[in-house]
């Protein structure tokens, strides 16, 4: 395993995070769409601050129940909650989305015409900050990452693990309780991938979060605490929390 910025020599690749995640609850969620039943009454309960990786075939739901929790998409019934609060329709999930959880996406989605500073800027906008409060956390995050003298740079113009280390530093902006990534090894290669978890891992220790990810990665299962399989849109796998 690489040392990341701020990680000791020899640091255990499993710590316990500082705290301060959301404990998930999905109860009995379906969700189809059209003909096809994506999720058949999936239940899933996750700790807070736990690290829970869900695998399963193509098409057996993971994407679509990461979107849930995040408020993406609505179930067709059931329910999703995130720290005892019911998570809000999308309509009304603006500001869930931007204090409650972060997301992490394969193709990272970065905005190609902003640069990396730009890009972790862009979710505090809103938020009310000044340019120079935006400025600052932006900095202190790609520090973190270890991308400060990436700041000036264009997505265009960084590698794979590069990007997907500022779509991280976007995501903790402003301080999720939750972070969710769907496929975030997807579109590196192996050694970027590696260095991409080693990222994740240590981040999810400094910072407390509760972290789902979506993965076929079989690296990314051996870093969490749990692995929730699903299956045809049932949870076919889900070992207690304290499986490990």
């Amino acid at each position: 395993m690489s040392v990341l910025p701020g990680q000791p020599q020899g640091a255990p690749a499993h710590t316990e995070p500082a705290g301060g995640g959301a404990e998930v609850t999905v109860s009995r969620v379906v969700k189809s769409f059209g003909p096809i039943q994506a999720l058949r009454g999936v239940s899933l309960q996750i700790a807070r601050s736990e690290f829970v990786t869900i695998t399963g075939p193509s098409g057996s739901g993971k994407s679509t129940l990461l979107n849930l929790i995040g408020s993406l998409d609505r179930p067709d019934s059931g329910s999703v909650q995130i720290g005892g609060v019911p998570v809000p329709e999308p309509r009304h999930a603006i500001e869930f989305r931007r204090r409650v959880v972060g997301f992490v996406f394969q193709d990272y989605l970065l905005l190609p015409y902003l640069s990396a500073q730009g890009n972790i800027e862009a979710p505090l906008i809103a938020t009310g900050r000044s340019r120079r409060e935006r400025r600052r956390r932006s900095a202190e995050l790609l520090d973190e990452v270890g991308l400060a003298d990436r700041a000036g740079h264009l997505p265009a113009e960084l590698s794979g693990g590069q990007r997907q280390g500022v779509a991280l530093a976007r995501a903790l902006a402003n301080n999720p309780s939750v972070l969710l990534a769907d496929e975030p090894t997807g579109a590196l290669d192996s050694v970027s991938a590696s260095r991409a978890l080693d990222l994740l891992a240590t981040l999810r220790v400094r910072h407390g979060m509760t972290v789902l990810v979506v993965s076929h990665d079989t690296a990314v299962a051996d870093r969490a605490d749990r692995v929730v399989r699903l299956v045809d849109g049932r949870v076919a796998d889900q070992p207690g929390p304290d499986a490990r």
